[in-house]
C-alpha cells in the first residue's frame, strides 16, 4: 500500500512537471518577474503622492521621501503641483510683477546673450516662433527675480535652472519658484563673487577621500582640484545633460534634499569612474578632461542612491571644518533648517483656493451690499482671521517641534 501511495505522489509531480501544472508553493518560486505588473508599483507611488499633497496640512516630509526614491515624482503633471510645496510656495499668492522695467537692471543684456545661447536648452523640433515666446519669458523670469531681490547677482547657468522650470510648470509659477530658490539653494551662487560657490565645491574632495582614500589622493597628485564639476554645481546639471527626463529627476531629488545633494551627487559621479580616472596618467589636463566631460548614459537612480548613503554616512557638518566652510558663513546652509521647517505648515492646494474663493465671495457681497469702505475693511479682516486661525495654530505647532532631516 505504502509503495503503491509513493509510486502515485511520484507520478503526479512527474506530471506536473511535464504538463507545467505547479502547486501553489511552486509557482511562488518559480514566478517569471515578466508576469509581475510593472504598472502597479507606479499607480501605488501616484496615489502615494496624491495622498501626501492632499494630507491637511501636506504631508511634506513623505513627499520628499517620494521625490528621492525610485523614479522621484513620475510626471510633470505632479511636478506642477509637488514643485512648490517642496519650496514652499503657495500656487495662489504668486508674487507681483515688479514695476521696473526689465531692460534697465543691469544684468539685462548678459541674460539676453545666455538665452540666446541655449537653444539645445528646448525641446528637439520645437518651431522658431514657439521657442522664441518661451526665450522671452525666460528672459523676464530671470530679470524680474533680479529686480525683486537687488542683493541678487546673475550668473552664468543660472539660466539653465530656470528654463527646466519654465519647461516643466509654465512662466508665473516658475517665477515664484525660481524667487524662493534664489533666495535658498541657489542664494550662494549669487554673490558678486565666486568665493561662496567656490567654498562649497571645497567638499567634493573630502567627501570622495572618505569613501575612497586611494581616489582622493591620485585626484590631488593630479593637481585636477574641483573645477571640472563648477557647471554640474551651479546649473543643477542642466547645462550638462542633453536628457530632459534626467534633468527633472534630478530636480525632484535636490529640491527634496540639502543644498549640498548636488555636491555629493558629484562625489558619487566621481566614485562611480574611479576606474577610468585611475586607468590614465595621473595628469591634471587629463584628468579635467575626462571629469568635466559627464557621460550622458550614467544611472542615475543608482547614483542618486549612492549620494544619499554619502550624505549619512559623511554629513555636511562633520566635513565643513576640512571644507574650510562654517555654516554661518554660508547664506544657503545657515538657512536650511528654518525653510525646511516652515514648509511643514503648508496647506493643500483645495484649501487655499477654496479660502481664496471665500474671500473673493465676501468681498463681492460687501460690495453688492454698499458697505463704505471702513466697514468693508473691518469685515475682511474678520474673515481673513477667521479662515487663517487654523493656519496659525499649525505653524505655531510645527516652530515648536525639532524637524528631523530625513
Amino acid at each position: 500500500m505504502t509503495q503503491s501511495m509513493n509510486s502515485k505522489r511520484r507520478s503526479r509531480s512527474a506530471n506536473r512537471k511535464r504538463t507545467g501544472t505547479l502547486s501553489p508553493v511552486e509557482r511562488i518560486r518559480t514566478a517569471s518577474p515578466a508576469k509581475v505588473d510593472p504598472d502597479s508599483g507606479r499607480k501605488a507611488k501616484l496615489a502615494t503622492i496624491h495622498k501626501a499633497l492632499y494630507s491637511d496640512p501636506v504631508d511634506v516630509a513623505t513627499l520628499r521621501k517620494l521625490a528621492i526614491s525610485h523614479g522621484g515624482l513620475l510626471t510633470d503633471d505632479i511636478r506642477r503641483k509637488a514643485w512648490p510645496k517642496l519650496l514652499n510656495v503657495n500656487v495662489f499668492e504668486i508674487p507681483s510683477k515688479p514695476d521696473a522695467d526689465v531692460k534697465s537692471h543691469r544684468d539685462y543684456h548678459q541674460v539676453v546673450l545666455d538665452v540666446n545661447r541655449s537653444l539645445k536648452r528646448f525641446p528637439p523640433g520645437m518651431r522658431d516662433d514657439q521657442r522664441e515666446v518661451l526665450q522671452e519669458q525666460l528672459i523676464n523670469i530671470i530679470v524680474r527675480v533680479l529686480l525683486r531681490n537687488p542683493p541678487l547677482h546673475y550668473y552664468q547657468g543660472y539660466h539653465d535652472i530656470c528654463v527646466t522650470f519654465l519647461l516643466v510648470v509654465g512662466q508665473d509659477l516658475s517665477f515664484a519658484l525660481i524667487d524662493k530658490l534664489s533666495t535658498h539653494h541657489l542664494r550662494d551662487f549669487m554673490d558678486s563673487t565666486m568665493d561662496s560657490t567656490k567654498h562649497m565645491l571645497n567638499y567634493l574632495l573630502p567627501i570622495i577621500g572618505k569613501a575612497n582614500p586611494a581616489l582622493r589622493d591620485f585626484m590631488e597628485k593630479s593637481d585636477v582640484g574641483t573645477i571640472f564639476a563648477l557647471a554640474w554645481l551651479i546649473t543643477w546639471y542642466g547645462h550638462v545633460l542633453n536628457d530632459f527626463r534626467s534633468v527633472v529627476r534630478l530636480y525632484d531629488f535636490f529640491l527634496a534634499c540639502h543644498p549640498l545633494m548636488p555636491v555629493y551627487l558629484a562625489a558619487a559621479i566621481v566614485l562611480y569612474r574611479e576606474k577610468e580616472v585611475l586607468a590614465g596618467d595621473c595628469e591634471m589636463t587629463y584628468v579635467h578632461s575626462l571629469l568635466s566631460k559627464i557621460p550622458q548614459n550614467l544611472p542615475f537612480e543608482h547614483l542618486i542612491s549612492r549620494a544619499g548613503d554619502l550624505f549619512v554616512q559623511y554629513p555636511p557638518s562633520a566635513l565643513a571644518k576640512e571644507a574650510q566652510l562654517l555654516y554661518r558663513q554660508s547664506s544657503t546652509l545657515s538657512k536650511h533648517g528654518e525653510f525646511e521647517q516652515t514648509s511643514l505648515s503648508q496647506r493643500p492646494d483645495t484649501v487655499l483656493r477654496r479660502r481664496q474663493r471665500q474671500l473673493a465671495d465676501r468681498r463681492n457681497q460687501l460690495s453688492t451690499n454698499g458697505l463704505d469702505q471702513k466697514d468693508h475693511s473691518a469685515i475682511v479682516k474678520v474673515a481673513v482671521w477667521a479662515l487663517t486661525a487654523s493656519v496659525g495654530a499649525a505653524l505655531f505647532a510645527v516652530l515648536n517641534t525639532a524637524a528631523e532631516w530625513m
